[in-house]
């Protein structure tokens, strides 16, 4: 019997950089790709890497024969902020590269007894409010609820995110795909710098903290949106994947481990950096576009059907996840000739 194969796409990216060492641990043989080459760390944990675009469809439909993945970690997009300046890229990434590997899974993979099980990282961008105060109104929000997205990031997620389902189908047959996804909050991660979200506000504080930088954030201090760690994200998601599907009562799920205000933030920054000099300045445009996304979620069903439960609250967050993994980078970089 061989040894599970997993094919992760956007494997370099900040989700990509804990999910690959899990994914090794777990025992998988993983073939990963990224539009740029992946650090030597994350090569050691492949079976092969291939540096090429997620459009590129005749390079992806020869891994996916050659290796015939069991399971599919399509990580490859265009973040928020990036996906507002430039929506056709935005649009060929999010959703014609999604579209084409969905297509690729179901052609390939679709016809055996098991399904390849294709876990799709979605977003809160796929909810929409007018405004802050119907935001602050609606308070802790279900999947099914304002899926009104005003990003051009959202309206890729949530499109991605029905056509999966549909993918899914019963009526599909012998050519289904097992579409697994998870709404994911801001996260937060240790090891890698944060670029393009545009919950990194959090991230960002955190991390110019850190290096003793001065920051200001781009939104205001009474911003509110759920967070996770990165860790508990990678876990959501291994989770996610190893679940029975008859015991999914959906495709999609929220998850959710705290949801902070941005100045609470900034507080316990400030009480683990004294001295950090961290200020609002709040960007309108990206302001409006965190004001359209919810304060909070309802993630009782992932709970529920799959076990979801992180292990960090904010302060946990920051005392046993953060500071332990900053302090150890700076003794690195202090050691450096």
């Amino acid at each position: 019997m061989r040894d599970p194969v997993v094919l992760v796409t956007g494997a370099g990216g900040e989700l990509g950089h804990l999910l690959l060492p899990a994914l090794r641990h777990d025992g998988g043989e993983i073939v990963a790709l990224d539009l740029k080459p992946l650090p030597e760390s994350l090569v050691r944990c492949c079976r092969e890497t291939v540096t090429a675009s997620i459009l590129e469809v005749a390079r992806l439909r020869e891994l996916i024969r050659r290796h015939r993945p069991d399971r599919v970690f399509h990580l490859a997009a265009i973040l928020s902020s990036s996906a507002e300046r430039d929506p056709a890229l935005a649009h060929a990434v999010n959703v014609q590269g999604t579209v084409q590997l969905l297509e690729l899974c179901a052609e390939e993979l679709g016809g055996g007894a098991e399904p390849v099980r294709f876990l799709f990282p979605s977003s809160i961008a796929v909810y929409g409010f007018p405004d802050a105060r119907a935001k602050e109104s609606a308070g802790t929000v279900r999947e099914e609820e304002w899926n009104f997205p005003s990003s051009v990031y959202g309206c890729n997620k949530l499109y991605c995110e029905l056509l999966g389902a549909n993918y899914a189908g019963a009526a599909r047959k012998e050519r289904r795909v097992d579409f697994r996804s998870i709404r994911f909050p801001g996260l937060i991660a240790a090891d890698t710098v944060p670029s393009g979200g545009t919950s990194d506000y959090a991230p960002e504080m955190i991390h110019a903290a850190a290096r003793r930088r001065p920051y200001a954030a781009f939104v205001r201090e009474d911003t509110r949106l759920p967070f996770m760690t990165m860790e508990d994200a990678v876990r959501a998601f291994l989770a996610l994947a190893s679940a029975t599907e008859s015991g999914l009562t959906r495709r999609v799920y929220n998850a959710r481990a705290f949801s902070p205000s941005a100045g609470e933030i900034r507080d316990l920054v400030l009480e683990a950096f004294p001295g950090a000099r961290v200020t609002f300045e709040p960007d309108a445009r990206r302001q409006a576009i965190v004001d359209s996304w919810p304060g909070d979620v309802d993630d009782a069903r992932a709970r529920r059907d799959w076990g979801f439960a992180p292990r960090h609250g904010l302060e946990e967050a920051l005392r046993d996840y953060l500071l332990p993994a900053l302090g150890a980078r700076r003794e690195h970089r202090a050691a450096r000739p």
